[in-house]
């Protein structure tokens, strides 16, 4: 065993000094952290001292100013530790040899990492902890120290702090700690206290700044140094929203969350939740590196008693979270810097240099590299960046900002010498520019077909060695990093061990010095690169962290340009995944762009222009923009219509998003037309069972729910569901959306008991399947609630357990999402019930004007909202403003929707009582007579609508003195609501006091 390293094995003499200085350097935080705790559990007085004395202090002193404290001064070495500074070569051997040796009985030391330290570090007599248990770490750290104790104190020694040769229990996509991350001591301090000191919930920093400052470098090195303090470290790349998301989802089946909980949408939902109640871990970091784009803000950034911390170039965020601003180095950094990467130069050599990149990170670490691997002298580096070389930057001067430019001569200067020393680096650099910049699944390239190669480029296939000196080329310059293995996670297009990270602004640097005529060719590899990572499977969940990877790709590499089939359709599929993973705005982006591409390209008649139609106008119709989605649907169709022998499968297709967007538009009778048409050539086509025959009858279904035929509605999914159940595997997601249906229309039909039954019966499944927080399920739970409450059970738990979802909803789709609006009507109705029309009218009013803004005035739901404002103006006693929207809704629904649809007679019941309140018995009388002939026909006899109409006209006819009339009907009333809901239903026992019914219009876009 070397002399440095040796443990001292005798037994401890039970040193009566129990004061300790543990001093080291911020880089081995989590060393200092653990022995401090070791330590401090034995009762020992300890203080921790971060050291790095300034180059100008002369080490005997500031070893001198160490003695100063009380007790044995405990070095936590390491080969970093002996280039603090750096210092003069031997400066630190005549410390060692000289101060620490005549004052050994003050020091002590450990050795915490592998590399050999200096011979004279023997001096200090340290013991290695590095590669052994936290056990014999202990057992070695207490001997050397000479603090004796009994076995039972040792083991609670090293207990209850986590030792740093142990990652946190979940660690994800961290990048490799860097060993020359230098300075930043004060600020990563600052950092942490600032997270600690934070309120619960709203422990989240951003850390802004110019390109190249360093912030994904101390976002990186802070989840390193301060690993001990959590459970939970995940790193999400965030420059493209799609793989911000899916990066975040990742980390919920990593904390035993259903891996198939509605996608990355319900993944994030079920992780945002189990963070917010600290399940399974309430320590948890995580880091958002790259995050612009603040759209996602408040429906992504996780709450609870965690920490979040930002990379980002938008100082917005201090709307969301504190910001720090990341500074450029401080010289002392920027020298430290430079010598420890390039030994050979002196500290005035490297002041010099930093004074000409001005102390930017980037550009120092990529002089550093060069300095270090080429021979060039400083003055002459110098000299060639300030001539500029005569080269011409403007598009990367825009790009850069303030970049130094002289930093921008130098990587001129560095890839004109890799054309002359390394052609190849070159041609990996230039492959490299043609991805997005971030995280590059470079081996990508090495799939494809070797005769699909120029000669010049095959040895990437051909020659594995070449290829990794290559890499190793660009790596040793600073130009990428590569992307440890063991983080890379499994089903990702990663390249393998070929994924390599480069720095957004060195991408664009590069970019620039590298075109060349036959860029389009490297473009085509890539592309090609692409096509083979597709797994074609974009409805399958499990894929879609792929597809999130490749879609960062599309734009950069051409191929929204490609003519290529192969290409072409990873293109459809990515836009495909937008749609099914409800990244609905990624996908009308995407769609657009790929639509504007193809219009001057590709006929008509292209078979790739229907299902790219049928994404598109998902993501359009998912996202608010119904008319346009119905736009592009039509011109779609028309397209087909002008072919000899369309696809029928693909013109079907199309026919079912149109039926889908002319129910969103309000228009329930051309739905319920077209509905009936496609389905019944989809049984012939394809047979009754096929999966898109069941998905069209499903349609059929909810056209006619929509259309108030709640009764044909019911048979039609009862049906659906019983064929679904024989063809479909169990559990499967269509499946319960029959059962959603069949129970949603029992409850329209007034079968109360029967709609709560069957909707309890699938909510576990709900949630076991996609999960709590998918809008299925909430869709689902919002329906069950609803049954609760419409067959009498407790209000208040009802009250506590709307609120709960409308809050989950906001979270998670946002204010203005339709299901969002559908739930804030219903909550705003239910307490108007209960009283509270303060609140019921800020919800009511915030859902009229939701689905105003959404689907315009002239539609049947904005029409009827205009009646639950109305009734919460009567509970507060304005029977005139009442009126008048009764009024409105009413005669604008007998417009739209005909006289006997339900919503237009649950109006009139609404008109009725605001004309007996403004003393107009006579009209109320013969409104209510009208509407309950129609209600009567339309619902029958017993539906608590009919009962409701004849209740109300009870009243009213009681109001003219028709005694006998009213009475019968009050006698009718209570019979058939006897019958129906039973004599204690709340219903029941409020008309039996005399209270006029109402109506709540509850909406639905279908």
């Amino acid at each position: 065993m070397s002399a440095q390293g040796q443990a001292l094995e005798a037994e401890p003499t039970g040193r009566q000094d129990r004061s300790f200085v543990i001093v080291y350097p911020g880089y081995h935080r989590q060393w200092a952290t653990w022995i401090h705790r070791a330590l401090e559990r034995l009762g020992c007085q300890v203080v921790l001292q971060r050291w790095g004395p300034p180059r100008e202090q002369p080490l005997e002193e500031a070893l001198g100013d160490l003695l100063l404290a009380d007790g044995v001064v405990l070095l936590v070495l390491s080969e970093w530790f002996f280039e603090l500074g750096p210092r003069k070569e031997g400066e630190w051997d005549a410390a060692m040899r000289g101060f620490v040796a005549e004052h050994r009985e003050r020091f002590a030391a450990v050795n915490v990492t592998s590399p050999a330290l200096p011979t004279s570090a023997a001096v200090a007599r340290p013991v290695e902890l590095w590669g052994v248990s936290a056990d014999e770490a202990v057992r070695r750290l207490l001997n050397r120290l000479e603090v004796d104790v009994d076995p039972a104190e040792m083991a609670r020694a090293g207990a209850g702090h986590r030792y740093p040769r142990d990652t946190p229990d979940v660690w994800g996509e961290v990048p490799r700690r860097n060993a020359d991350f230098t300075g930043r001591d004060e600020l990563l301090n600052s950092l942490q206290q600032r997270l600690m000191d934070a309120e619960r919930g709203t422990a989240a920093v951003a850390l802004v700044g110019m390109p190249g400052i360093g912030k994904s470098a101390i976002a990186a090195e802070y989840a390193h140094r301060f690993s001990s303090d959590y459970d939970v470290v995940w790193w999400v790349n965030s420059d493209a929203r799609g793989t911000l998301r899916e990066r975040f989802s990742e980390l919920a089946p990593r904390l035993g969350l259903p891996a198939e909980a509605g996608g990355s949408g319900g993944r994030i939902r079920a992780l945002r939740e189990a963070l917010r109640r600290g399940e399974p871990y309430n320590r948890w970091l995580i880091i958002f590196d790259g995050w612009d784009d603040l759209s996602d803000a408040g429906t992504l950034l996780p709450e609870g008693d965690g920490h979040v911390l930002i990379t980002s170039r938008n100082r917005s965020w201090s709307r969301h979270t504190d910001i720090v601003t990341i500074p450029q180095f401080v010289r002392g950094e920027s020298t430290g810097y430079l010598m420890r990467r390039a030994p050979s130069i002196t500290a005035e050599e490297a002041d010099q240099v930093a004074v000409e990149l001005e102390d930017v990170p980037l550009a120092l670490s990529q002089a550093a590299a060069w300095l270090s691997q080429s021979e060039m002298a400083v003055d002459e580096y110098l000299r060639m960046t300030r001539q500029r070389g005569g080269i011409d930057l403007p598009a990367v001067l825009e790009a850069a900002g303030d970049y130094p430019i002289a930093s921008l001569t130098s990587w001129s200067i560095l890839i004109n010498q890799l054309r002359k020393d390394n052609p190849r680096a070159v041609q990996l650099l230039i492959l490299c520019t043609v991805f997005a910049p971030g995280r590059i699944p470079l081996g990508l390239v090495r799939a494809v077909p070797e005769s699909e190669l120029p000669e010049e480029l095959r040895w990437i296939v051909r020659d594995r060695a070449a290829w990794t000196q290559a890499l190793d080329v660009l790596t040793n310059f600073s130009v990428v990093n590569i992307e440890p293995v063991e983080h890379l996670s499994a089903g990702r297009a990663d390249g393998g061990e070929d994924r390599v990270r480069m720095h957004r602004l060195v991408h664009t640097i590069a970019g620039q010095l590298t075109a060349t005529d036959d860029l389009e060719e490297y473009r085509r590899i890539v592309r090609r690169g692409l096509a083979e990572a597709d797994p074609g499977t974009p409805h399958d969940s499990r894929s879609w962290p792929v597809y999130s990877e490749l879609l960062l790709h599309i734009e950069p590499s051409g191929a929204l340009t490609s003519t290529g089939n192969r290409v072409r359709r990873t293109v459809l599929n990515c836009v495909e995944y937008c749609a099914l993973s409800a990244e609905y705005t990624t996908g009308v982006t995407l769609a657009a762009q790929v639509r504007e591409q193809w219009k001057a390209t590709f006929p008509p008649s292209d078979p790739m222009w229907v299902p790219l139609t049928v994404s598109q106008s998902l993501c359009l119709r998912e996202s608010g923009q119904i008319r346009a989605a119905h736009e592009l649907i039509r011109e779609q169709l028309a397209s087909l219509d002008e072919m000899d022998a369309p696809d029928v499968a693909g013109v079907l297709s199309v026919q079912h998003s149109l039926a889908i967007v002319l129910r969103r538009l309000g228009r329930y009778g051309e739905s319920l037309e077209l509905s009936r048409e496609i389905l019944e050539e989809a049984q012939q086509a394809l047979g009754r069972d096929h999966a898109s025959s069941l998905a069209l009858r499903t349609n059929l279904g909810v056209a006619l729910r929509q259309l108030g035929r709640y009764e044909e509605a019911y048979e039609i999914d009862v049906e659906t569901m019983r064929r679904r159940e024989r063809v479909l595997p169990a559990r499967d997601q269509a499946t319960l959306v029959s059962g959603n249906n069949c129970a949603y229309d029992l409850r329209l039909m007034g079968k109360f008991s029967e709609a709560l039954a069957r909707q309890e019966l699938g909510m576990q499944m709900h949630i076991q399947v996609l999960g709590p927080d998918h809008a299925q399920t909430l869709f689902a739970r919002h329906q069950l609630l609803l049954c609760r409450y419409r067959a009498g059970e407790d209000r208040e738990e009802i009250r506590e357990q709307l609120a709960f979802l409308l809050d989950r909803l906001r979270q998670v789709y946002g204010r203005t999402f339709y299901l969002t609006l559908n739930l804030v009507t219903d909550y705003g109705n239910f307490l108007r019930e209960v009283g509270d029309t303060t609140q019921a009218g800020q919800l009511i009013s915030e859902a009229e004007e939701g689905y105003r803004r959404l689907l315009g005035q002239a539609h049947p739901v904005p029409t009827g909202m205009q009646s639950s404002v109305g009734l919460n103006l009567r509970a507060e006693g304005d029977t005139r403003g009442a009126l008048n929207l009764f009024e409105q809704a009413y005669f604008g629904l007998r417009t739209l929707l005909g006289p006997d649809h339900p919503w237009t007679l649950g109006c009139a019941l609404n008109s009725a009582a605001g004309r007996q309140d403004a003393g107009r018995g006579d009209e109320a009388a013969e409104l209510g007579k009208d509407t309950l002939d129609r209600a009567r026909r339309t619902l029958g006899e017993d539906h608590l609508l009919t009962l409701s109409v004849m209740s109300g006209l009870a009243t009213d006819l009681r109001s003219l003195g028709e005694e006998t009339d009213s009475g019968k009907l009050d006698e009718a009333v209570l019979s058939g609501l006897t019958r129906t809901l039973g004599m204690r239903h709340p219903q029941t026992v409020s008309i039996r006091e005399g209270e006029r019914p109402l109506w709540d219009f509850e909406p639905n876009l279908g």
